[in-house]
C-alpha cells in the first residue's frame, strides 16, 4: 500500500467501494501503525460532473468507470480491511484532489 493507491475497502454505510489512500508512504508501510487516511470513491453517472466537494477519477486511475472522489471527509481506515488494489491516482489528478481538499476543508495556504 502506498500514498495515492486506489484500493477497495468495505465501508460500513456505503459498502464495498474504492478508496484513495492519503497517508504518506512511511505510514502506509509501518507495521506498527494499523490505520491510514483515505477518501471514499463512489460511482458516477456518465453525464454527471463532479459536485463542488468531488474530483473525478476513471480508467487512467485503475477504475472500471467514471468515479467521484469525495474530498470533504477524510476517513481513518484499518489497513487490514483493504482488499485488492485497483490502481494509482494519476499525477495530474493528485494535484486536483489536494487542491479540492484544501478548498472544501477551508485549510489556510501559507504564502510568503
Amino acid at each position: 500500500m502506498k500514498q495515492w493507491d486506489v484500493i477497495m475497502f468495505p465501508f460500513s454505510q456505503e459498502k464495498r467501494h474504492p478508496a484513495v489512500v492519503l497517508s504518506n508512504d512511511e505510514t502506509c508501510q509501518n507495521d506498527d501503525l494499523e490505520e491510514v487516511n483515505a477518501l471514499l470513491c463512489t460511482s458516477a453517472k456518465v453525464n454527471r460532473g463532479p459536485k463542488p466537494t468531488e474530483e473525478a477519477l476513471d480508467e487512467a486511475d485503475g477504475l472500471d468507470w467514471k468515479t467521484m472522489v469525495r474530498c470533504d471527509r477524510i476517513h481513518l481506515l484499518p489497513k487490514a480491511q483493504f482488499a485488492e488494489r485497483k490502481g494509482s491516482v494519476t499525477y495530474e489528478r493528485r494535484h486536483l484532489i489536494a487542491r479540492k481538499i484544501v478548498e472544501v476543508l477551508r485549510l489556510p495556504i501559507h504564502r510568503r
